[in-house]
């Protein structure tokens, strides 16, 4: 190609033009923390997840940055009881768009004088904003004595997020009867939600979506007896969100490693495979109705 002083100028320029375009291109990627640009389209959110249980500073960003490396860039945090509240608002600082808080006492942590730990854990919102009242509800795995006290927490905190029209997120081990009765006589317009971690079976589904409960799938589904996967497919995935529970519950082929919120990816993987759909179409309805619950 021969090229005149003036062509030599428009030529250049354009090539200009075009590598500024693909520079920012790549710098709007980075900025969405992705390596991948074919991933940017793609947007799932861990409904739980207990990340902020790292503190180690340099472990803490590995983690966030293999979040991102996945696609996975909303969290939402319950926190569990008084001490983890911090815990809970220190990632939230530092991650301000990719976190999310909530608030709640879990249902092992009721016991003798919940009701100023509570308070407390209440109290110290502050003005930040805060997306659930969780996690909360009945747990009669480690303990049955407590029953009476679970059930009167759990009722307390669903009148709090009542009181704040805020979606209320359901530990349930070993208790959907007794967190099934207090739901309906709770039930309103203004109690809606996740029942998170949901390993009941196909009835106990359809009773949770009739209460006006979104199913939170992790990583029980991917194991081989884990059961929900035989009926799961029959529950339209528009009352599914997706969970890790990290550092709990770790999909496969993980399972039996630390879990995080990176390995979400394999649950949406086996979801597109139980539903016969693309991967970001999992993500696309799942992150819809993630939006729906929290309202952001």
């Amino acid at each position: 190609m021969n090229l005149t002083t003036e062509d030599t100028e428009i030529y250049t320029e354009s090539a200009e033009v075009k590598i500024s375009a693909l520079s920012v291109f790549f710098y709007l990627c980075v900025l969405c923390g992705k390596k991948r640009p074919y991933f940017c389209a793609m947007l799932l959110t861990d409904t739980h997840t207990h990340q902020y249980y790292e503190t180690d500073p340099v472990k803490r960003v590995e983690l966030m940055q293999r979040c991102a490396d996945n696609s996975i860039n909303r969290l939402f945090l319950p926190n569990v009881d008084l001490e983890s509240v911090q815990q809970v608002f220190d990632l939230t600082a530092a991650y301000p768009d990719i976190c999310y808080p909530m608030l709640g006492m879990h249902p092992c942590s009721v016991k003798e004088g919940w009701e100023e730990e509570l308070d407390a854990i209440m109290n110290a919102q502050g003005d930040r904003k805060i997306y659930a009242i969780g996690e909360i509800g009945i747990d009669l795995y480690w303990d049955k004595t407590t029953l009476a006290m679970q059930v009167e927490a759990f009722k307390k905190q669903i009148a709090i997020a009542k009181s704040k029209k805020l979606p209320i997120v359901i530990h349930c081990r070993e208790a959907f009867d007794e967190v099934f009765q207090v739901l309906e006589e709770e039930k309103d317009d203004d109690l809606f939600g996740i029942l998170h971690c949901f390993t009941g079976t196909h009835e106990q589904a359809l009773k949770a979506i009739e209460l006006g409960f979104y199913l939170g799938i992790g990583g029980v589904v991917t194991y081989k007896n884990g059961g929900i996967d035989k009926f799961l497919p029959e529950i339209d995935l528009k009352h599914v969100v997706l969970e890790t529970d990290s550092p709990y519950l770790t999909p496969v082929p993980h399972r039996g490693k630390r879990n995080e919120s990176s390995y979400l990816i394999y649950v949406a993987q086996k979801l597109a495979e139980l539903y016969q759909l693309p991967i970001e179409k999992v993500a696309e309805i799942t992150t819809e109705n993630s939006r729906q619950v929290f309202g952001v």
